[in-house]
Formats: C-alpha cells, structure tokens, sequence
C-alpha cells in the first residue's frame, strides 16, 4: 500500500477555510469590479490634506505599491474639490471621494471624475441631498457606499441604537438603499461599521440575510497598529469565513501601508487572495545567537516583490532551522558566528555571519 503523501504545511490548507462567497450584486469602482463573485477587495484611505496635491499623489502610490486596489480621499473643503481633477487625473488606482456634512462636495467630486461616492447617511443632510447626488452619480454612471456608522448615526435612529445597535446599523442602510432605489439607483454598496467587533459581525450577518448589495467591511476607530489590526481581524475573518464581504479596509491609527499589508496578509490566511511572500520566523528564545526580529524584517523587505507562493524561513538558531527550511524555498539558520544557507530543503552553504546582507539579496533575487 502507498504511504500517503504528506501535506506541506506552509503551502497547502487540508480544507477550505470559508464558507462560499454569499451571492451580491456587482458594481464597478473605476474599471475594477466590486462584488458579484469578483475577488475581495483591499482598499485604505490617505492621511493628508487633499488639498495638498503632490504629498496625497505620493501617499496614493505608496497604497497602490502595497497592492490597495481602491483609496479613498476626504472631500472636506473647497481646497480638497479643486484639488481632484489633477488626483484622478494622475493617480494610478480608482480614487473614492469621501463626504460628510456637505453634499455639495460629492457634485464636485463628481464632476472631477471620482470613481466612487463614500457618503454617511447619518451626517449628509435632507434626504432630497441624497437624491440629487445619487441622481448625478447615476448620470456619471458612479457607484455609492452608503457608510453607516455607530458613532454618526442620524438621530432617528437614537431609541433603536439603545435597544439593538446592530439593528440600528442596519436599517440605516436599508433606509437609505431605499430612498435611492425610488429613484431608480441601485448602483450601491454598504458598511456597517462600529468600534465593536462584535456589533460589527452582528449587523453585516443579519444585513447580509436581507439584501444582495456588497459589504465594505472595517471596524471604524479600531486603534493603533497592534490593537487595531486585532480587531479588525478579529471582527472580519469570521464574516470573511462565512462567505460575507466584497472589500476590506482593516482602519489604523498608523502608516496606512500597513492597512493595506495586514488586510492582505488576512485574506492570504483565509485562502481568499493572493498576497506576500511568506516569511517563517522563529518567535526567538534564549537560545538565539542573531537579532532575528531584525533579520526577519530585512527579509521581509528584501521579499516584498516576491511570488506570493514563494516561502522564506529565518530560524535563530539550529533547533527548528533544518527541519523549517525543508518547507521553504530558501532557509536560514543564523548561529552566532556562521549561518547556514538551504535551498529547498537542502543544506546549500555555511557563511560567516558578516557576508549575510550580500548573500540574502543574490538568493532573493534567485527566487523571483
């Protein structure tokens, strides 16, 4: 009888992780679809003035060479509006204008060319506001997020957030999904957002038993990069795993690279993108002999252009080193003066430690 053939661990899930994706309609952000069985979608948003024209083209970029697919920007004053030709114009993915209190600011945005409306039903103003940016969207042929948020909600919905807040969540949106499709526009997609991740998980299942538009999935104010990223995923791997959300924004008080890093680095885990190399680090102990946190983030940045399936072990010290770099394209076992190099398994040199820069970047370079 023939043994059975082992699974590599670092490559191969025995099982699906998630559920299947849960069936919604599909809009279009730019010329990248959104729902409708496309992939799940990453996207982050800038942390400068838009007004300020070269510095938001450099932060866009930054987010786009991290892999966002979509970047919202705020539309908050006459200076972010007149600013939007020239981004839309120059920026290398779909932007998304983001609105709130003035819903003047989304015509401009749409006049300018903008992909998509973010607007906060809680804040936007009249309901006949909301009908004659959707109207205009509708003629730019413009998608809307309805963007519904715990800490914004409109006062109508003050009783019910005390009894039900993920209730609360929920009917504003369909509230507002409402007053669009009497005009005849159903071009939209919806967040539900909290600083809770349960609230969170709560309010996108029950949205997403009741209607088939997309899900932008966050957990607004989530934190700073450890706290915040914990969260979010917390909250967003388990809808994820039940088939529930089109995009993904993990919200950070940081480097918004890192929000477009960590999503994708929780969809490559779920099995549901393609993301990063894999770098296999040893969590050290007091064995190690090298400063592997550093060593393992120099990897990390060395690899940042590499095959996602590509995998990369950095080990401390000789314990787990041989037996990580079995599973790995390209193994490193660092001692205290020698460090031994593996190519697929195998043993391929011993260096000194001081020659470890130049002989990464000639392996790396080997793997792409």
């Amino acid at each position: 009888m023939n043994e059975p053939q082992a699974l590599d661990p670092l490559r191969v899930a025995p099982r699906p992780v998630c559920a299947p994706r849960r069936p919604t309609r599909q809009i279009m952000v730019g010329s990248l679809p959104m729902g409708g069985g496309a992939p799940v979608r990453v996207q982050s948003m800038t942390t400068t003035r838009t007004g300020e024209v070269q510095a938001t083209l450099e932060q866009i970029r930054e987010l786009a060479s991290a892999g966002a697919e979509y970047v919202r920007v705020t539309v908050n004053d006459q200076a972010a509006a007149e600013a939007l030709p020239q981004l839309v114009r120059e920026a290398n993915v779909p932007l998304i204008a983001d609105i709130h209190y003035d819903h003047t600011m989304a015509l401009a945005a749409l006049k300018a060319g903008i992909a998509k409306l973010r607007i906060n039903p809680g804040n936007i103003g009249s309901r006949e506001h909301v009908r004659e940016v959707a109207r205009a969207a509708q003629d730019k042929g413009v998608p809307i997020r309805i963007g519904v948020n715990r800490g914004s909600l409109h006062r109508r919905y003050d009783d019910l957030v005390k009894r039900d807040p993920a209730g609360a969540l929920v009917q504003s949106a369909l509230d507002e999904i409402e007053v669009l499709a009497a005009i005849g526009f159903h071009d939209v997609a919806v967040s539900l957002k909290s600083s809770t991740p349960a609230e969170v998980v709560e309010a996108c299942r029950r949205f997403s038993a009741q209607s088939d538009v997309p899900q932008h999935l966050g957990v607004t104010e989530a934190g700073t990069l450890l706290a915040g990223t914990s969260l979010s995923v917390a909250a967003m791997s388990v809808l994820l795993a039940e088939g529930i959300g089109d995009t993904v924004r993990i919200s950070l008080a940081d480097d918004p690279a890192y929000e477009v890093k960590a999503a994708f680095y929780m969809l490559q885990a779920l099995g549901l993108r393609e993301g990063y190399a894999r770098v296999v680090a040893c969590p050290t102990c007091g064995r190690v002999e090298v400063d592997v946190v550093a060593l393992a983030s120099r990897v990390e940045e060395l690899a940042k252009d590499l095959p996602p399936d590509r995998v990369i072990s950095v080990m401390g010290c000789i314990v787990n080193g041989p037996g990580e770099a079995k599973t790995a394209d390209l193994g490193i076992a660092a001692g205290k003066t020698k460090v031994a190099i593996y190519r697929k398994g195998e043993l391929h040199r011993n260096i000194d430690k001081a020659d470890l820069e130049q002989v990464l970047i000639e392996e790396i370079e080997r793997l792409r």
